[in-house]
This record gives C-alpha cells, sequence and structure tokens, in this order.
C-alpha cells in the first residue's frame, strides 16, 4: 500500500507541475485519506527515490515542503515520520495559571523536559526587570513543555535567588513550589508577538526551522507589588490559541472618567 503512494504520485497535481510537488501531493493525500497514520515513519530518503524513480533532491525538495507545512516532523538519528494531529489548545489571557494545571484541567497528560536549571549571575535585563542589583543571583529555570507527547511550549523563567534558592526542588510545577512558600504571584503582564523559530528552538518543538511561534514575555508581581518572577515563552503557532475576553467600558470611563 506504501509503495503504491511513490510507484503512482505522477498523476497526483496538475499536469506539468514539478516532479516534487507531484511526490508532495501524492504523500499529502495519503496521509489525509489514511493509508499512512500519525507516528507512521516513512521509508528513507534513498528508499523514496528508488521506488518514485526520481532523485533524491527531488525527495529531499518534497519532505522539506512537508516538513515545514506540518504534515511530517523529522527527528535527528530516526527519521521522517507523519506527524502527530494535534488539538489546539486554547489559552485564556485573563487567568494566571501554571503550564501543567492548564493541561491538567483540559485532561491532557503533561510533562517537562529540563533544559536548564541553575543559579546565575543576573543579566542586564534580569536585573532591571526583578530589581536586582549586580551582587545578587538569579535562579534560572528552562524546560521543554510536552503534553500527550507532543512538544508544545519552551519556557525561559528567572527568579531572585532570594526566592528560589535551589531550583532543584521544582517538581513538575513551579508555581506549586512558590504557593508552598507563600510566593505566588497573583497578577502579570504580558506582551505577546509572533515570530519564526531558530533552528535550537524549531528542533526542541520538532518543527521546521521558520514556522511561526508565538512568544510570550511575561512580568508577575505579588500582591504588594514585588516582581517575583520574568518568564519568556515561546509556543508552537500551530497549536495554541490565544483568547482574551474584553469588556465594553462604562459611559463614565468612556468619557474619561468626567462626572
Amino acid at each position: 500500500m506504501v509503495d503504491a503512494i511513490f510507484s503512482g504520485f505522477r498523476t497526483a497535481g496538475p499536469a506539468g507541475a514539478p516532479l516534487y510537488l507531484k511526490l508532495k501531493r501524492s504523500i499529502e493525500d495519503a496521509v489525509r485519506n489514511g493509508l499512512i497514520g500519525p507516528g507512521d515513519a516513512l521509508p528513507s530518503e534513498r528508499d523514496i527515490a528508488l521506488k518514485a524513480d526520481v532523485s533524491r533532491v527531488t525527495v529531499r525538495k518534497a519532505v522539506r515542503d512537508l516538513v515545514k507545512g506540518g504534515i511530517l516532523v523529522q527527528r535527528h538519528g530516526s527519521g521522517t515520520f507523519v506527524a502527530p494531529r494535534l488539538e489546539r489548545v486554547e489559552q485564556s489571557l485573563s487567568r494566571l495559571t501554571s503550564f501543567t494545571e492548564d493541561m491538567a484541567r483540559r485532561g491532557l497528560s503533561a510533562r517537562s523536559q529540563w533544559l536548564e536549571r541553575g543559579i546565575y549571575p543576573p543579566s542586564p535585563e534580569e536585573m532591571m526587570v526583578l530589581g536586582l542589583s549586580s551582587r545578587e543571583m538569579v535562579a534560572r529555570i528552562a524546560r521543554l513543555r510536552v503534553a500527550n507527547d507532543t512538544p508544545l511550549a519552551i519556557e525561559r523563567a528567572s527568579l531572585s535567588a532570594n526566592v528560589l534558592p535551589d531550583p532543584s526542588v521544582i517538581g513538575t510545577s513551579l508555581y506549586a513550589v512558590l504557593e508552598r512558600d507563600g510566593l505566588r504571584p497573583v497578577r502579570a503582564v504580558q506582551r505577546i508577538s509572533a515570530a519564526n523559530l531558530g533552528e535550537t528552538d524549531a528542533s526542541l518543538l520538532e518543527v521546521a526551522p521558520g514556522s511561526a511561534s508565538l512568544n510570550i514575555e511575561r512580568v508577575s508581581y505579588l500582591a504588594t507589588g514585588r516582581v517575583i518572577e520574568f518568564t519568556r515563552s515561546v509556543y508552537r503557532g500551530d497549536a495554541y490559541d490565544f483568547v482574551a475576553e474584553l469588556r465594553l467600558g462604562d459611559s463614565e470611563e468612556s468619557a474619561g472618567g468626567r462626572p
């Protein structure tokens, strides 16, 4: 059945189209029709070229476009696979919750892969945002956030080392540790921007370099107004929708507060 995808690909797509586009269309159709499903491995580039009677350059161009489009994923040292079907995650911008809490509320199994965890001298940006002096230290934690075995986001958080002197105590949730110590934030200011993923982050998120991402910079505060956390996160653009509820201001606000 799989061999037919490559042996009969020349009839896919419009007449006169480049061979790599016809091969790409044939693989797309096979995924759409269920001939190959999420997680299924494709033959090697060399085997596809032999089965389709085309050059490896043609195969490479077709596969590259399919990876960029999110149809296929490439795993270093493992091969090329049909991408898992993603159910988009809708996250409210009006609630301050952790990734673990968000996924649990949706019935998804969440886990984290540690990328960085330690105590460091602060950067100028961390000093400014967290209100630290050059003599103080900062705790940095970076995690790849995974739900149902699909990487969704990269979170990089910075806190004063006075707040988090031992980052290794964090289990599944930073907020659980902060809440235990009476330091869980109660409000935050977030800045969202669109970007294209570089090679390092794209590899972690298992998408093609240049894929769309949503980048969020968040500064979180205690009830006293003290900044407690500075987080920079990268979310997969094909997996997340951020939702904010807007309310029409009352007539007094609309009039600039005049009586």
